[in-house]
């Protein structure tokens, strides 16, 4: 591994600092959008249960909101429950937009390394290229050294350029979509909340 990062030259630094940050963020993100920390199962049901026997009590209404990021979807929900329809629908868009924020948080920066890898990539090659033409002397001779040099550092910049950002345009992808799903679901158990208290729904 030491060879390959001496071959690639110091233009290969770059990359090596965005891959370690693109691993610690798909590492981060894969713990915490787990469905069991973002929607715990039964906290619909528990939360209703708890509504029928309190009431909206800011002690409860704090743990449940403390509880996961659905948790503050239903706690914004049932603070409200009393308000008009159009009231209730603002404040449970608004808990849902502040949840947004907080499971897309590092998203943007796994999008930027995504993006601009392949561009460090490029970058070493065009010091490799320098390096190529470099060591060719006004005679026309060349010396192998610098020039197998260049050669590899244009090479190995490219293909870590790539390496890098292929997985981390999966992940960022795989995140969004999974954030996006993740929304819609918690807004829905928000909205069957205020049917069951309302009595328009069934448990």
């Amino acid at each position: 591994m030491f060879s390959i990062i001496q071959a690639a030259g110091w233009p290969v630094w770059p990359l090596i600092i965005a891959s370690v940050v693109a691993l610690a963020i798909i590492g981060e993100r894969m713990w915490t959008l787990r469905d069991s920390l973002v929607m715990p199962r039964g906290l619909l049901m528990q939360t209703v249960q708890e509504y029928r026997q309190n009431g909206a009590n800011a002690q409860s209404m704090e743990r449940l909101a403390a509880n996961s990021p659905l948790g503050q979807i239903l706690a914004a929900g049932i603070k409200n429950i009393n308000a008009s329809p159009a009231i209730l629908k603002e404040s449970i868009e608004e808990a849902a937009h502040v949840s947004a924020i907080n499971l897309e948080r590092f998203l943007t920066t796994l999008g930027t390394i995504a993006a601009i890898s392949p561009l460090l990539g490029l970058f070493g090659t065009v010091i490799g290229m320098i390096e190529i033409f470099g060591s060719t002397s006004p005679t026309g001779n060349s010396n192998p050294v610098q020039l197998a040099h260049g050669i590899s550092i244009a090479l190995y910049n490219t293909a870590l350029g790539l390496v890098v950002a292929v997985p981390s345009m999966i992940f960022y992808r795989h995140f969004r979509g999974k954030v996006d799903t993740l929304l819609v679901e918690m807004e829905m158990q928000a909205a069957k909340l205020v049917e069951i208290i309302h009595g328009e729904r069934q448990a």
